[in-house]
């Protein structure tokens, strides 16, 4: 059996938009203010996940290594506990980005 392509591999990259970066897209920063849990299962929709594993650090690891961007675990459980809210958001706007350019 021949291998015509190979799984797509993504240059090591950080994320697209700061953890701060919340006024670059009103529309998300709304719902992670005022409905994470929403916010939490559109992000583990977009990645196939169930919808209680939208927020969090395990969550924020995966999407990190699917995708070759840089951190550490440390980071993720930083930016998850110390500022969910700001996390999920930060996930959502790359997830969003990514869609527009062809990467996720």
């Amino acid at each position: 059996m021949e291998v015509t392509s190979q799984p797509k591999a993504f240059a090591p990259r950080d994320f697209h938009s700061s953890l701060m970066g919340c006024c670059e897209d009103m529309s998300i920063c709304c719902c992670g203010l005022f409905c994470l849990p929403c916010l939490g299962c559109s992000i583990a929709k977009d990645m196939n996940e169930c919808c209680l594993c939208g927020l969090g650090m395990p969550i924020r690891s995966v999407y990190r290594t699917k995708y070759n961007i840089q951190g550490s675990m440390c980071n993720d459980f930083c930016a998850s506990y110390f500022c969910m809210s700001c996390a999920a958001c930060q996930m959502k706007r790359d997830i969003e980005i990514s869609k527009t350019t062809g990467e996720f």
